[in-house]
């Protein structure tokens, strides 16, 4: 019993010693197959224009997932805007060995892997964001994804 108690303080205190996230949100994939069409928006509030932000893309996938990589598309709007910024991005899953990078439970495996925003976002404004995310590999649909999210946490250095 006293080991339970011991190992329950142990997490306790790792888990306190992780950033929680300014915002986190995930979007369950249909069917495990991400298609073209679907594109999962997330949109979020900056009030603190002063911090810095560092962003995640957040991806749950099984093991059978065919590639070491993933391509996106982000799409981008700042409070005030209309125009909708674009930019593509590459998000490394595997090592070149084909271990899967991230946490794996079983078959499946979760990432959160740092994506750079600042081509299309700088959170210099109060106000709602909006950012979606689309698949852009040559398969479509793309099998075994079966979430993507996106995760906007503020880091201890101030903005320049």
């Amino acid at each position: 019993m006293r080991t339970f108690y011991f190992l329950l303080l142990i997490f306790a205190l790792l888990a306190g010693c992780m950033p929680a996230p300014y915002f986190q949100k995930d979007d369950a994939i249909p069917k495990n197959a991400w298609t073209y069409n679907f594109k999962p928006t997330f949109n979020f509030d900056i009030t603190d224009t002063t911090a810095a932000y560092q962003s995640f893309f957040i991806i749950r996938h099984t093991q059978a997932y065919p590639y070491s990589n993933l391509w996106i598309w982000v799409y981008a709007k700042s409070p005030g805007d209309t125009a909708i910024k674009k930019t593509r991005v590459n998000i490394t899953l595997a090592e070149p060995t084909g271990k899967w990078l991230g946490r794996g439970m079983g078959e499946i495996y979760e990432q959160r892997m740092p994506i750079d925003l600042s081509e299309v976002l700088s959170f210099n404004r109060k106000g709602t964001y909006q950012v979606s995310v689309e698949q852009n590999m040559r398969i479509n649909p793309l099998p075994d994804v079966m979430n993507v999210g996106l995760r906007i946490e503020k880091t201890p250095f101030a903005a320049q």
